[in-house]
């Protein structure tokens, strides 16, 4: 889809999902993997696009999600290190898929 990544860390499930709905709906970004921590209290979402898509996604979520995220930032064209942590951590996702029959 692109080769630049946003990330977004913020308080809670529910705003994270607020969050991606936004980043989602403003921009042609899709969700890569998501990340709880703290019990879900904090929350890590990473979108993939092109560069201004995901720049325009990240910051409508920093300004309209219901909770400021903690933490935000974007990385156009990846090293391929970050590529493969964000691909493990997206694996868990295709592994469930892969149970389930999906």
């Amino acid at each position: 889809m692109g080769n630049s990544y946003g990330f977004i860390e913020i308080s809670g499930v529910v705003a994270a999902m607020d969050a991606l709905d936004i980043m989602c709906k403003t921009a042609d970004v899709e969700l890569v993997t998501w990340e709880r921590k703290l019990g879900g209290r904090l929350v890590t979402l990473v979108v993939q696009g092109g560069i201004a898509a995901v720049k325009q996604a990240v910051e409508a979520a920093c300004t309209k999600a219901i909770k400021k995220p903690v933490s935000h930032g974007v990385i156009a064209n990846p090293h391929p290190e970050i590529v493969r942590l964000v691909y493990m951590s997206a694996s868990r996702f295709r592994d469930v898929g892969e149970l389930s029959g999906r």
